[in-house]
C-alpha cells in the first residue's frame, strides 16, 4: 500500500463519510497518479479513500492499521530564510508543534504562514504521518516559557554530551542564523535551560533542527 497516494483531509474522518475535495486533489489523483483510490488521514488516523465518479468528493473507506509516526516534540525556532527546508525536514522527523520565536537576531520577519502550512501538509503526506503538525502563533523571545526547554547551544555545548539533559523535556529551541544574543543567553542561563551539543562545528539552522531532534528522540 506504500505506493498509494496519501491525502490529508481537514475533516473529522469516519468510514463511509463523503468529503468534498478541491481541484488540486482531483488533478493529482486523476492526472498525475492516474488512479481514483488513495489513503486519507487526519488526527492520527488513516483510512482508505476513493474519488467519486463526479470528481467532487472522496468517499472514506475502512480505517487502516497504520500507526501514526508522529511524536510529542515542539520545535521552537527563530524564523529563518530557508524556512521551507526547516519545516519540511522537522515534519518528516515527526514534530507535533512548531513555535516561531522572534529573537534579537531574527532576520525573516515577513513569513507567508499559509505557504508554510502547505509545506508541512505535503511533508506529512510524503512521510507517512497520520497527522499534520500545528504552527503556533509567533511570539517574542521574552514571551517564551524557558522551563523544561532544550536549547541547541553553539557557544560551548560541544563540551557537553547528550546525557546532559533530562528525558522530561519535550521542547527544543533552535536559534537564528546569527545565533542567540548575549542577553538572550544570559536569560536562558539564569532560567536553567538544558543545553544540547550539536558537535564542534556551527550548523545551519535547518540542519541544526534535524540533528537536535534526532539526538532527543534517540536519548
Amino acid at each position: 500500500m506504500q505506493n498509494i497516494p496519501r491525502i490529508y483531509l481537514n475533516e473529522t474522518l469516519d468510514a463511509g463519510k463523503t468529503v468534498p475535495v478541491d481541484k488540486d486533489v482531483v488533478h493529482y489523483l486523476r492526472r498525475v497518479m492516474r488512479r481514483n483510490d488513495c489513503l486519507v488521514f487526519n488526527s492520527g488516523n488513516e483510512y482508505t479513500g476513493t474519488l467519486s465518479g463526479d470528481d467532487k468528493f472522496i468517499i472514506v473507506g475502512e480505517k487502516t492499521p497504520h500507526v501514526d509516526s508522529s511524536n510529542n516534540l515542539t520545535l521552537c525556532f527563530a524564523p529563518i530564510k530557508k524556512m521551507e527546508e526547516l519545516l519540511n525536514m522537522a515534519t518528516q522527523m515527526g514534530v507535533a508543534f512548531f513555535q516561531p520565536v522572534v529573537t534579537q537576531r531574527t532576520v525573516a520577519h515577513h513569513v507567508n504562514w499559509t505557504r508554510m502550512n502547505k509545506i508541512i501538509i505535503e511533508a506529512s503526506e510524503q512521510s507517512n504521518r497520520n497527522s499534520v503538525p500545528k504552527i503556533l502563533p509567533p511570539i517574542k523571545f521574552d514571551e517564551l516559557d524557558l522551563d523544561n526547554l532544550i536549547v541547541a547551544d553553539e557557544r560551548f555545548a560541544h563540551n557537553k554530551n547528550v546525557d546532559d539533559f533530562s528525558l522530561g523535556a519535550d521542547r527544543i529551541f533552535i536559534g537564528p542564523e546569527g545565533g542567540f544574543s548575549d542577553s538572550e543567553f544570559e536569560k536562558m542561563d539564569g532560567a536553567g535551560v538544558q543545553y544540547l551539543s550539536l558537535g564542534k562545528t556551527i550548523l545551519r539552522a535547518e540542519v541544526a533542527a534535524v540533528v537536535a531532534i534526532t539526538k532527543v528522540l534517540n536519548k
